[in-house]
């Protein structure tokens, strides 16, 4: 059996978990609530206080998706309850970041501003201290919505493996290259 997927998920208090006849879960929480249509073959179960995520067969496409549908519960359930929250940072001279409501403006050394509209569900803030790299906070309840948007806002200036300039995550670390003149020695 999965690993992942038999591993039950505790509801937390103030969390309500619905399971519906068309195999619709919905999860609602004090953040928020979330919906998840699940395959058909697995079978979703509340016991005790806990989700419980069952499979009919060890076919390989039961098991994969009996892990899988686990997984995305339990981030909704972590997403209602706590939220999730990623943090970008700017590094180069010159980039910039600022908002308007749920626009993003970005200024990142190219000829034109990038102006990226974010989705409703997304909560955006722009820090720009003196001294330290303008970063931007992503805040959501929804974990795969919020890590594709800050993909798409990454892949806009990646970062380079010589100087590190571009758009990265807060605390990663990026694999550098020497350059040309570490050869001529």
């Amino acid at each position: 059996m999965s690993r992942v997927g038999k591993a039950p998920i505790a509801i937390p208090a103030g969390v309500t978990v619905t399971v519906s006849g068309e195999n619709l879960i919905t999860v609602k929480g004090p953040k928020g609530e979330l919906h998840q249509a699940v395959d058909a073959d697995i079978k979703v179960e509340q016991e005790e206080g806990n989700i419980v995520v069952t499979r009919p067969s060890d076919q390989k496409r039961h098991k994969a998706l009996h892990g899988l549908y686990r997984a995305l519960l339990n981030n909704m359930v972590i997403g209602v309850t706590t939220g999730y929250k990623l943090e970008q940072e700017l590094v180069g001279v010159g980039y910039r970041a600022t908002n308007t409501g749920n626009t993003l403006d970005l200024v990142l050394g190219f000829s034109h501003h990038y102006v990226f509209e974010l989705p409703q569900e997304i909560k955006v803030s722009t820090t720009a201290e003196k001294g330290k790299n303008p970063t931007i906070i992503l805040e959501s309840i929804d974990k795969q919505l919020i890590g594709q948007v800050a993909a798409k806002i990454r892949s806009l200036r990646a970062p380079e493996p010589y100087k590190g300039k571009g758009i990265k995550f807060v605390g990663e670390i990026l694999r550098r290259k020497a350059g040309k003149s570490a050869s001529k020695k």
